[in-house]
């Protein structure tokens, strides 16, 4: 029987990657310094990807602050920080608190949500890739019947529009 693999999920971001967007969002270091470093990570993730004999290489999902952050950098409407939090342990056992992204206006288009990492990924491996989008079952979590009536009276509303940008995306990447 020949079992086939790929990544679900995010690898690990490198500390150098963590640092870098850290000081990125200080005004620190420039975009172009920040992106050689973005550059470097997936190679890195593609390398390993390929040394370990993965059948599906993925960029890692290094580009992303988070597994779902494509989707709030790509659309005006989000509060970034502003749902509610989820308190776990970081890797020193200190408890912290992820602050969940909230929709807050109306969702509109500001770029191609996987389209920088798609092209990138193409052109460092000859192996079968992919990128991940969200489902709509996890942006529907980022919908809050207070924050949100403003600008979408029902998550059903809210997910339509999700729907309709995935579905643009989709068309852009094939």
């Amino acid at each position: 029987m020949q079992a086939k693999s790929e990544v679900i999920g995010s690898l690990l971001r490198p500390p150098y990657l963590a640092e870098a967007r850290r000081r990125y969002e200080q005004s620190e270091i420039t975009l172009p310094d920040f992106k050689r470093l973005e550059d470097r990570a997936v190679d890195e993730a593609v390398e390993t990807q390929t040394l370990a004999g993965i059948d599906m290489i993925t960029d890692g999902e290094m580009r992303r602050y988070a597994f779902y952050g494509h989707l709030i950098d790509s659309l005006d409407g989000f509060d970034k920080f502003g749902g509610w939090g989820i308190e776990f342990r970081d890797e020193r056992g200190e408890k912290t608190r992820l602050r969940r992204p909230v929709v807050v206006e109306k969702l509109a288009w500001r770029r191609h949500m996987c389209a920088e990492e798609w092209s990138y990924l193409r052109a460092r491996t000859t192996h079968p890739a992919k990128v991940t989008l969200i489902s709509a079952q996890q942006a529907a979590a980022y919908y809050d019947p207070e924050k949100s009536r403003g600008a979408y009276p029902t998550r059903d509303d809210y997910l339509a529009d999700i729907v309709d940008f995935t579905r643009r995306e989709i068309e852009e990447l094939r």
